[in-house]
């Protein structure tokens, strides 16, 4: 490899098994996120007093923080603004050398690279949950600076849609979705997960979704995703080892089933409910190493499967990334806002993949860099939370 708060409104959807214990856990769910976002205000409120008093004018207020929201919830003509956005970034000049990542053809692929090349560091590891942030904050910021998306980040409520997502506003295939969950392949195998050697872990079999094939409908049935695979469990690495130029279709495999295990309403408030440590909550978001589970943050990516949003290197390929990490970083935030004392800055892991090769456990002052895809390095203390720093934003 190369070197390298608003009150929330809930939806109430419900499983074909256990639905009254899903929705009750729904409404718990609804109150303690609506908690939370009210406690970031608050802090935010009494931040900004105590500044006025020393006279220093903060720079994070209730006044212009941006709000992002979920995806269904914005208007059809702010969800084509943000897909029109998302195209105008593949249509701009890359700034990744292709002497580093030779399959790079454009600015969108300049996050795509910068994720395949960091890939061994940024998951199961200490840095994962500021990593991420930065990551989407920095496209978002792309998409705004370079594209002139007026909007902010949207997210995908996972559980909202868990039992049809493939009918949700993200992936219907309409005009104002993130395009549709692949074109159907009858009697497809679905995903066998196969473990590394040695690892313990068992293999994990996920059915196959509603799609399969290219995606054909809504703004992104003819994009070309050009870097990768490396990871796919289903194929062999693209050219130079998943960097190089590999042009193909977009293909989703969008399914209900990933959601329903692993992102419906009673894993939401366990993960933000029952998880006092910031080592529990990465076990349940990730599910615990060895278990088979791969938790709301694995149920996402394979709820949308394909490729390459099955492949953990090239993921971000698929646009519909940036709405899943979107609800990684909600999920994130919020938790920390229920005890910020001993949350805000919270880090559990090593600077590795599951510690290999072993390395130091992350700490505050352990540096970010996302490369070509943009921005500075960042300490990552100051990406801890989404008020300070580089940051001014909360989820509504």
């Amino acid at each position: 490899m190369k070197s390298f708060v608003l009150p929330v409104l809930a939806g109430l959807a419900c499983l074909a098994s256990g639905v009254t214990a899903d929705v009750d856990y729904a409404s718990e769910v609804s109150g303690i996120l609506s908690d939370a976002s009210n406690a970031i205000l608050q802090e935010l409120q009494a931040e900004e007093a105590t500044l006025a008093k020393r006279g220093i004018q903060a720079s994070c207020t209730i006044r212009n923080i941006a709000i992002r929201r979920e995806f269904g919830s914005l208007a059809p003509s702010e969800r084509k603004a943000y897909t029109d956005a998302v195209l105008c970034l593949m249509n701009k000049t890359e700034l990744t050398p292709r002497s580093l990542i030779p399959g790079v053809r454009n600015r969108f692929d300049d996050f795509v690279a910068t994720h395949q090349n960091q890939t061994p560091f940024i998951h199961y590891s200490g840095t994962f949950l500021g990593w991420h942030r930065y990551y989407v904050w920095e496209y978002e910021k792309a998409l705004r600076e370079e594209c002139g998306y007026q909007g902010y980040q949207p997210y995908w409520d996972w559980p909202k849609w868990m039992n049809a997502p493939q009918d949700s506003p993200i992936f219907d295939g309409s005009p104002y979705s993130m395009s549709d969950r692949g074109a159907f392949i009858p009697g497809h195998p679905g995903l066998s997960l196969v473990p590394p050697p040695g690892s313990g872990n068992p293999t994990i079999n996920i059915p196959a979704g509603y799609g399969g094939g290219c995606v054909t409908k809504g703004p992104f049935a003819n994009m070309t995703v050009n870097l990768g695979p490396i990871g796919l469990s289903t194929g062999v690495p693209g050219p130079d080892g998943g960097f190089g130029y590999n042009p193909r279709c977009l293909k989703r495999d969008v399914g209900p089933w990933p959601s329903q295990t692993w992102c419906n309403y009673t894993r939401i408030f366990t993960l933000l409910a029952q998880t006092p440590t910031v080592k529990d909550f990465l076990d349940n978001l990730m599910g615990p190493t060895g278990s088979g589970d791969l938790g709301p943050h694995g149920g996402g990516h394979f709820t949308i499967a394909g490729d390459p949003g099955a492949d953990v290197f090239t993921s971000p390929g698929d646009p519909a990334f940036y709405l899943h990490h979107g609800q990684v970083d909600r999920m994130w935030t919020l938790w920390q806002a229920l005890d910020p004392s001993t949350r805000q800055y919270a880090l559990s892991g090593t600077n590795t993949m599951l510690n290999e090769p072993p390395s130091a456990n992350t700490t505050l002052d352990d540096v970010i860099n996302l490369g070509y895809a943009g921005g500075v390095p960042l300490p990552i203390r100051q990406v801890m939370s989404t008020t300070k720093g580089p940051f001014c934003y909360i989820y509504a």
